[in-house]
């Protein structure tokens, strides 16, 4: 009963080896990710697989241009897997750039245009690299809004995932303070592991750039419903998944509770989170507790932290 939701998580969900004993056990998963990692190979100087296994000389995560593509391989991956085993989306939603990985599932964009962007939009990002970052916030997006007045401009609201978990960005100096003040005043603020600020007007020097490296894509519409955490609702023709969306995609605030809510009034209650680590299970639960829907809700993870195996895959298919 109930509609079935693919979630694609953004960045954080990755771990060292992540995907590597599945790759060994699971033809379909392995296919998938030689495939992903074909495509990727176009952008790169590295190879996925060579990364994944921590070969000598492959390039670790400690690279956004590294990690960002690595993540969205192995979420079209699992992906591929959970449709091999008869689980098919009725809706996709993607948070931050995990949007590059549901939008290729969604049949919006092909495998080498997702390739394109999710290579080349990382390298972009390097150059903004060291001069920002992002902390997460046990708060509602009024309360963090409320919180961040005094830097005004220097911080702003990055990301709402649930109705008590927003994500801040912007100078690396002006989120010490902060982090500062929620020690003095017991919030238990989190930074996440970037040192860079997505969503905030840090992106905007690279605008001109991502532009013209991400014009030859031929996005199409999507034949599975993309409900985008840009504009909070379904994808529609007018609303071309093209160079400027995928701009506008890092560069505003990703609007993932709103979403998830318009996902719920439309009847959906199965939540998928397609990634080696689940980590919008909590907010999605959050969100979904204080939502009125009729009917039960279930949200489950695919792979675990250190824990990739096919016996893993199968309990979340049981779940």
């Amino acid at each position: 009963p109930g509609r079935t939701v693919f979630v694609f998580p953004g960045q954080g969900a990755q771990w060292a080896r992540m995907g590597v004993q599945l790759m060994n056990t699971s033809p379909v998963f392995a296919q998938a990710l030689n495939e992903c990692a074909q495509a990727l190979g176009q952008f790169t100087d590295w190879n996925l697989i060579d990364v994944l296994t921590e070969a000598p000389g492959a390039p670790g995560f400690d690279r956004v241009d590294v990690v960002q593509p690595a993540l969205f391989a192995l979420m079209v991956s699992l992906a591929r897997l959970w449709q091999s085993l008869g689980i098919t989306p009725d809706a996709v939603i993607g948070h931050s750039q995990g949007e590059i990985a549901a939008a290729h599932i969604a049949g919006a964009l092909t495998l080498d245009d997702a390739a394109r962007i999710i290579t080349l939009r990382s390298q972009a990002l390097l150059a903004i690299a060291g001069q920002g970052g992002m902390t997460s916030l046990p708060l509602p997006k009024t309360k963090a809004a409320q919180l961040i007045t005094r830097w005004e401009g220097r911080i702003t609201i990055a990301t709402v995932n649930g109705p008590n978990s927003t994500v801040v960005a912007g100078d690396a100096d002006a989120l010490d303070e902060l982090h500062t003040h929620c020690e003095t005043h017991g919030i238990n603020a989190r930074r996440i592991p970037v040192d860079y600020a997505s969503h905030t007007h840090h992106v905007e020097t690279i605008h001109n750039q991502l532009l013209q490296l991400l014009t030859p894509i031929q996005p199409r519409h999507p034949h599975i419903p993309f409900y985008s955490t840009v504009t909070g609702q379904p994808i529609t023709p007018d609303t071309p998944l093209d160079a400027t969306y995928w701009y506008d995609n890092l560069r505003t605030t990703v609007e993932f509770e709103t979403t998830t809510r318009h996902l719920l009034d439309n009847g959906h209650t199965l939540f998928i989170e397609t990634s080696p680590h689940p980590v919008l299970t909590h907010a999605l639960h959050d969100t979904t507790e204080t939502h009125h829907h009729t009917g039960n809700i279930t949200i489950t993870g695919t792979l675990r932290r250190n824990d990739d195996t096919w016996h893993r895959l199968l309990t979340s298919l049981a779940t």
